[in-house]
């Protein structure tokens, strides 16, 4: 710890439970937004379907997450309404694994995973919210961290379900190629609107499988998570329910948080239950709100978002479409070794995460915005321009999810701290970085289809230098802010 200065280690100090229970919700993230790629042929043969059908559970998964990434804000009004939604929301998590070996049609499949959306929708507003507003001037490196553990789960739930992968067609009586399936797999990703009717693979048939293991670990893995929530439930005396809408926090427990701020040397204390924080996505633009919400104050919620909708909406596409671009001319690179490219990109971004908590503590959060997001430029402006050197491929993808692996927690210790911890604004970044996710994937893939694989490069500078400019528009907003 000698990395952390005395300060921050003395708050963390004060509220470490609090702090590795948000971080471990986020593992819950991690371990549910990565195991549906790999696992998703082995899926298709246990509910027979075709290859249309099963990629919409991706489209059904990545919608629900958006809406609960939005409503999340409900139950984030006080901390005991927020621990017992996490609870509820991890625990789904875990439901949802072990339910998923018996869904054995799309549509069941799709309802499940649209409730395990859901629920890390609800877990990353909720998780965000509180550790700025437990930590807030020095919230940045925490918030690097609890975005180190998405990656971490992301890279685990691939390498527990792998080994569970069928290697040839898992309905007996088709006659694919084991080199023809790993193909498949890396094609497929997220996207749930291209053809695929020039693969025939079989519906009907015995199904030879044994992917529900894999499922079963990972609930089994994932359940430690909502038992150290309810340990923290305990601890708050938190109800396993309550309205949120209605409940004003006591007047012992503003005084005691109060004169925690005051303690921590801020100043003046602060109300840390502004009208903005309760409500979903709108709740700054209610009566009692719009007062505070001037136009610097708009345009900063609406940069912002604009910034984490390109960005992540970059990772989502290039995390996707990567292996596409790799195999096709004029790289043509072998199936296998296209395949690593996605795994390289995932490990920058966890590597970038795990970096960035002691330059966090060291850096301002805009002047790790304007590194991050420069060099996210340039290194997409190189691989355009080195577009046919399969060696700086592999290279420009690491740095490529290295500058843009901090840049959504930069953007909310930033965006948090010019709006004096008062608005809705982290609901609005993790709803507009869910939603560029989606949009993006869809029309960098209509994009690709229409006009080549070259484009996805060109889209990647397109995205890249929009965000840029965006960022500059904020920090325009940031002057004139009050």
């Amino acid at each position: 710890m000698m990395i952390l200065n005395e300060r921050i280690w003395s708050i963390f100090k004060q509220n470490w439970q609090h702090t590795l229970t948000y971080w471990s919700v986020f593992f819950s993230f991690g371990l549910s937004i990565s195991f549906l790629g790999p696992t998703v042929l082995d899926l298709r043969c246990q509910t027979q379907s075709t290859l249309q059908e099963i990629t919409c559970v991706f489209f059904s998964q990545q919608f629900f997450m958006l809406v609960g990434s939005s409503v999340g804000g409900v139950f984030k009004k006080t901390q005991k309404c927020a621990l017992s939604a996490l609870f509820a929301s991890t625990l789904l998590i875990s439901a949802v694994f072990a339910v998923v070996p018996l869904c054995h049609s799309v549509l069941l499949l799709a309802v499940a995973l649209a409730m395990s959306g859901t629920a890390m929708g609800v877990i990353d507003t909720i998780a965000n919210v509180q550790l700025v507003k437990i930590y807030q001037k020095d919230s940045a490196v925490f918030l690097q961290v609890l975005h180190f553990f998405i990656g971490l789960g992301a890279l685990v739930s691939p390498l527990i379900a792998d080994p569970f992968l069928s290697e040839t067609n898992c309905i007996l009586g088709a006659g694919n190629a084991t080199s023809e399936l790993r193909h498949l797999r890396h094609t497929l990703g997220r996207s749930a609107g291209r053809n695929w009717s020039h693969y025939h693979l079989l519906t009907e048939g015995t199904v030879v499988t044994q992917i529900s293991y894999a499922f079963w670990i990972m609930a089994a893995i994932n359940l430690p998570v909502p038992i150290l929530v309810f340990a923290l439930m305990q601890r708050e005396r938190a109800p396993p329910c309550c309205c949120c809408g209605t409940r004003s926090p006591r007047l012992l427990e503003q005084d005691e948080l109060a004169m925690k701020t005051w303690d921590q040397g801020e100043g003046e204390p602060k109300n840390l239950h502004p009208e903005g924080h309760g409500g979903g996505l709108f709740s700054c633009c209610r009566k009692g709100a719009v007062s505070t919400l001037t136009p610097s104050a708009a345009g900063i919620h609406v940069l912002g978002g604009l910034v984490v909708f390109m960005t992540d909406g970059l990772i989502g596409a290039y995390s996707v479409f990567v292996y596409s671009y790799a195999v096709d001319p004029p790289l043509s690179l072998k199936h296998k070794t296209a395949g690593y490219l996605a795994s390289i990109f995932w490990a920058a971004i966890t590597a970038g995460r795990l970096v960035s908590v002691p330059l966090s503590c060291w850096l301002q959060p805009v002047h790790m915005l304007i590194a991050n997001l420069a060099g996210m430029v340039i290194t997409a402006l190189l691989l355009l321009l080195l577009y046919a050197d399969s060696v700086f491929l592999f290279v420009g993808t690491f740095f490529l999810g290295f500058f843009l692996s901090s840049v959504f927690p930069c953007m909310l210790a930033y965006a948090e701290d010019v709006l004096s911890y008062q608005g809705c604004v982290t609901t609005v970044l993790v709803t507009c970085a869910g939603a560029g996710e989606m949009v993006l994937q869809i029309v960098v893939g209509l994009v690709m289809h229409s006009t080549g694989s070259y484009s996805f490069l060109l889209s990647s500078v397109f995205t890249g230098a929009i965000g840029l400019c965006l960022f500059f528009a904020l920090l325009l907003f940031r002057h004139m802010h009050r």
